[in-house]
């Protein structure tokens, strides 16, 4: 089955070396748009993946992916500009990245952005191959949740 391109946006203030997802550039079925996005897609079919709303589920196997790939403190703004693409949350999985917040903004259930990716492809049935080859943490974070890299 083809799914439509995986579009994450990134926001200007990330470190480009601390930024999970930089290493996916260059794939054919993920495009990389930077905030604030000048030309916006079309994302009719999508779902944005959220740290609140409706669990992703198997009903969005044939939605596009929208990842929005910032600080928690540039979460907000970015998520206005995005609004109308439908929230998914992926609750009950942890993270490996060691996140520290000097202002409380990481939510409990905040995961790093190729985290975040890797478990919604995992529960679309989609292939993880190659998501995690160039996660410093992937081993910490496939043994915590009990995945396997090779599906």
């Amino acid at each position: 089955m083809q799914f439509p391109p995986t579009v994450i946006v990134r926001h200007t203030h990330e470190n480009p070396r601390k930024c999970s997802v930089m290493p996916l550039r260059g794939r054919p079925d993920v495009l990389f748009l930077t905030y604030p996005v000048k030309e916006r897609p079309l994302l009719e079919g999508y779902v944005r993946l959220a740290a609140e709303g409706p669990l992703l589920s198997p009903s969005d196997a044939d939605k596009g992916i929208l990842l929005l790939d910032g600080s928690w403190r540039w979460a907000a703004a970015m998520t206005r500009d995005f609004q109308d693409v439908l929230p998914r949350s992926l609750h009950g999985w942890r993270t490996a990245y060691p996140r520290v917040s000097k202002l409380g903004t990481d939510p409990d259930n905040g995961l790093a952005s190729i985290e975040a990716l890797f478990v919604a492809y995992h529960l679309l049935g989609r292939s993880v191959s190659g998501l995690l080859d160039h996660y410093h943490w992937a081993e910490e974070f496939l043994r915590v949740n009990e995945l396997d890299r090779s599906r």
